[in-house]
């Protein structure tokens, strides 16, 4: 039991942190990155697909993000929904080819993302602390039924919180580093 109660609070832990970095990955920087239009969603042929599903995506200059769809007649679509997507940057199309082109972050857009990083990481710090509770609600459970000695039942707690740390530190050197990405000139 108390291994598998272990490994199932890692994985969920480790989940939060994927989830964060999947949403950084989307949070503008300084420079082009393609993680920023990744997760658009194009109609197309009356299904949503995903944008790298359809087009392929470069970075040919740190301020420019290159989109080249595999059928150019969906070109028309992808631009529309750039345009709907938060993205706030207006692309340029010859009808083959699109181009982003990302002006600078003033000072206060800097502040916003850095301000939306740490909400982000908040809520992933959330998520954990979930995960612990829960996997000490059910370390109690057992040690309540006689199936975790209170030994065992100790050493688990113990267990529970080094992972929590862990995984907390995981999401501050994230924000550490996403924050330092973002203040970049």
């Amino acid at each position: 039991m108390r291994d598998e109660l272990l490994f199932e609070a890692e994985e969920k832990m480790e989940k939060a942190v994927d989830h964060l970095v999947h949403a950084f990955r989307g949070i503008r920087t300084g420079r082009a990155s393609p993680g920023l239009v990744e997760g658009i969603r194009v109609e197309f042929y009356g299904a949503l697909t995903p944008l790298p599903h359809m087009a392929s995506i470069s970075i040919p200059e740190p301020r420019m993000i290159m989109i080249k769809p595999f059928d150019a007649s969906s070109t028309t679509e992808v631009v529309k929904a750039i345009q709907k997507s938060e993205l706030g940057i207006t692309p340029q199309s010859d009808g083959k080819i699109i181009r982003l082109i990302l002006p600078p972050l003033s000072e206060d857009r800097r502040k916003q993302l850095s301000m939306l990083v740490r909400d982000k990481a908040e809520e992933a710090r959330v998520a954990i602390r979930n995960v612990r509770r829960d996997a000490n609600k059910q370390a109690k459970a057992g040690a309540d039924d006689g199936q975790l000695p209170k030994d065992d039942y100790d050493k688990l707690l113990e267990e529970i919180d080094a992972l929590t740390k862990q995984y907390e530190r995981k999401v501050d050197d994230g924000v550490t580093k996403k924050q330092k990405e973002i203040m970049e000139v």
